[in-house]
């Protein structure tokens, strides 16, 4: 702190003496404690350090150009400074209270301000002269604190990263209007609904096995009417019979021929519900349809009608008059999700709409088949890095060496989870699948396709659980390493 001595000021770098007629110089190492007052004439050089209380004279000026150590006065008390550049500009720093006699207003000074540096500057701040104060009423004068630039927010830069195709943008508006269409029909089931949407564009199946009254069949509903496309219902009973479901060859006595008669079977999206009701045989005969996408009847293949999806509901909880489906039908199911009970909110909703019978008549139709069938065009054309396919293999292989499980995934289950990842990646507007995307799905696609152990189930243990510690012991790859 300097002292005033004589009229005379002590500077605490060197102990030299100012008697006002030159310029008082502080060297870079000086730090000014927090009640340090420089006078009018002081210049500060770059390495001065100035705390949050330091008090600058009213005359005090920052200067807006670079500058280098003050020359000796030349005793007419000008005190000029030979300019030099410099790479740090002069920092605003807080005004302080004018500190003038009782009963007299302090003066307008000049202040340095934090201003934009203008095009070809060198960045430092320029002067600009600062509005007089009005005077307070009060025993000192005082002027209006002036606020501290703020700093401009950190842009993240996301140049590295590679901007979605126009197929992709495409995708991705699509998939959300289907996903909201169907919102409207079952209220809060977001992840269950952009994985049956996400199944429909992969070209798979889905089963949805859940306790009654949760909503399958309006789900199911929901997709279908969310697409302009055929739509036809299977109710499975004990007494159906498999030419019931894909069609029968009766003799047609006007024309003298054998006439093929379609079953439902032969529509873009078919539900069939409550589908372990039927019998073994009957089940039997989706396999072939579920999984080549046509049907043989009397040694005559037909094509169903494209896209094609078989979105099948079971309930977990009653199996008196029930038939367990065959493990070979489960594999053809691209996933197997379940929708649970609705949240609060969503229940409240329900209940506010009580009077809407029919949820799923209320959606129209968003999306063409002819659109659904170019949406997985370009889904096929998603990258899947190498080490992304490792760390498929790597997921379904640890099913079948596991020693909870007595059958692991086939590679039905791999191929299901890359085309799956493929569309769910897309489905976030990327063109590339990150090891994400394979967690994400990992269980809605392999737990159904493995079988415990007896030892295992008895002991509590269920498929989606032994999934979940696969994903924790494979390590996925690291992006960019």
């Amino acid at each position: 702190m300097s002292q005033n001595t004589n009229g005379k000021r002590q500077t605490p770098d060197t102990g030299r003496t100012n008697d006002g007629k030159g310029t008082e110089g502080i060297d870079d190492g000086t730090v000014l404690s927090d009640s340090t007052v420089l006078s009018d004439r002081t210049v500060l050089s770059d390495g001065t350090v100035l705390s949050d209380r330091t008090v600058l004279s009213d005359a005090t000026q920052l200067s807006a150009t670079p500058h280098v150590q003050p020359k000796k006065d030349d005793g007419d008390g000008s005190g000029a400074t030979a300019a030099k550049s410099s790479s740090k500009p002069a920092l605003p720093k807080r005004p302080e209270p004018s500190r003038g006699t009782t009963g007299k207003t302090a003066p307008a000074v000049t202040r340095s301000d934090a201003q934009t540096p203008a095009a070809g500057s060198t960045g430092l701040p320029k002067k600009t002269a600062a509005q007089p104060a009005a005077p307070n009423p009060g025993p000192g004068p005082s002027r209006e604190p002036r606020l501290r630039p703020q700093p401009k927010p950190a842009r993240s830069d996301n140049s590295m990263l590679p901007q979605p195709e126009p197929d992709i943008v495409r995708f991705n508006t699509v998939f959300v209007a289907i996903v909201d269409n169907i919102a409207q029909v079952i209220l809060g089931k977001e992840t269950t609904i952009r994985q049956c949407v996400a199944a429909l564009m992969a070209g798979g199946h889905v089963l949805l096995e859940d306790n009654p009254g949760t909503g399958k069949t309006q789900l199911a509903r929901g997709l279908a009417n969310s697409i302009d496309a055929p739509f036809k219902r299977i109710q499975f009973t004990p007494d159906l019979l498999p030419s019931d479901v894909v069609g029968v060859t009766f003799y047609d006595q006007k024309t003298g021929e054998f006439t093929f008669r379609n079953g439902p079977i032969f529509a873009s999206t078919v539900l069939a519900d409550e589908i372990n009701r039927a019998s073994p045989k009957t089940q039997s005969a989706l396999l072939e349809v579920m999984e080549e996408q046509k049907v043989t009847v009397d040694g005559v293949t037909y094509p169903v009608p494209q896209p094609f999806i078989v979105i099948a509901t079971q309930n977990p909880i009653e199996q008196l008059g029930t038939y367990k489906l065959p493990e070979a039908q489960l594999d053809r199911f691209l996933i197997k999700t379940s929708l649970g009970d609705p949240g609060h909110e969503a229940s409240l909703r329900i209940l506010r709409e009580a009077n809407v019978r029919d949820r799923a008549e209320t959606v129209e139709p968003v999306a063409g088949a002819e659109e659904i069938l170019e949406l997985r065009g370009i889904a096929e054309g998603v990258h899947v890095d190498e080490a992304i396919e490792e760390y498929v293999v790597r997921l379904v292989e640890a099913t079948r060496h596991n020693d909870k499980v007595l059958v692991g995934a086939s590679m039905r289950g791999a191929l299901a989870l890359i085309r799956l990842a493929r569309v769910w990646a897309a489905a976030d507007g990327r063109g590339y699948v990150v090891p994400d995307d394979v967690k994400d799905l990992a269980a809605v696609v392999l737990a159904h396709r493995i079988i415990l152990t007896p030892e295992a189930t008895f002991a509590g243990a269920t498929a989606g659980s032994v999934v979940a510690d696969i994903l924790a012991e494979v390590v996925a790859p690291t992006i960019g390493a």
